[in-house]
Parts: structure tokens; C-alpha cells; sequence
């Protein structure tokens, strides 16, 4: 009678780590949000746009970007920057390193930095799909 006992008791506790591992360990269920210093960007997260559409970033004034698109460093002559804003936009066409999106999930890389005073970097990965 013990045997059983303590072989329900083992399942009992087993059964409620696998629970509360699964509540612990989920995913959030919250789409990757970006940092709070992004103002904004474009595409938005897992949206869905056509092959030409324009990778953007705002970032407050005094940044600087490193860009990678599909694993592809983006020159930094390529990419167009508005300093009195912080925007920084890309866009493929027949004179840059990736001429169009072709179908499919794209993933954009962002690392950034101040141009001048204390240091802040920070870096965001999101994805899109061009359809």
C-alpha cells in the first residue's frame, strides 16, 4: 500500500513541474515589441508588403544605425539618414546590395549607438513577410 502511495505522490509532483514549467516557460503570447527608444519603424512586425516596400527606423537625434537585412550588412552610403529627426530609411533597388525582397520572411537587424556624449547602444530584430 505505501508503494502506491509513494508512486502517486512521485506522479502528483512530477505532474505539477510539467505545469508549472509550462506556465513559467510559455511564450508571452506579445508580438516582439520594440525598445522603448525606437519611435518607430516600418514594415511593422509580421506584416505582410510587396518586394519594393522601404525598411525605416526613428530613432531619437544623435544615433547612428547598423543595419542588416537577411543576414546582409546594408552599406552605410545606402542608407538614407534625416539627422534632425533620427530617421533612417532603406530601400532595395537596382543600385543597392539587395535589388528586391523575393517571397517570403525577411528579418531586419538594427544596432544602434549615440554619435556624440555618453554611450547607448542597443540593437532590435524584427521580420516581415513580402508576399
Amino acid at each position: 500500500m505505501n508503494r502506491y502511495r509513494l508512486t502517486f505522490t512521485l506522479l502528483g509532483l512530477a505532474l505539477a513541474a510539467v505545469a508549472i514549467g509550462a506556465v513559467v516557460f510559455a511564450p508571452s503570447g506579445q508580438p516582439n515589441e520594440p525598445p522603448s527608444i525606437v519611435e518607430g519603424y516600418s514594415p511593422a512586425n509580421g506584416s505582410t508588403v510587396l518586394r519594393q516596400t522601404e525598411i525605416q527606423i526613428d530613432l531619437p537625434v544623435n544615433y547612428s544605425i547598423t543595419m542588416v537585412i537577411d543576414g546582409v550588412g546594408i552599406p552605410d552610403a545606402e542608407i538614407k539618414s534625416t539627422p534632425e529627426t533620427g530617421r533612417f530609411v532603406w530601400r532595395p533597388s537596382d543600385e543597392t546590395i539587395i535589388p528586391e525582397f523575393n517571397p517570403g520572411i525577411h528579418t531586419v537587424w538594427v544596432r544602434w549607438d549615440t554619435v556624440r556624449g555618453l554611450p547607448d547602444p542597443g540593437e532590435w530584430t524584427w521580420s516581415f513577410r513580402v508576399q
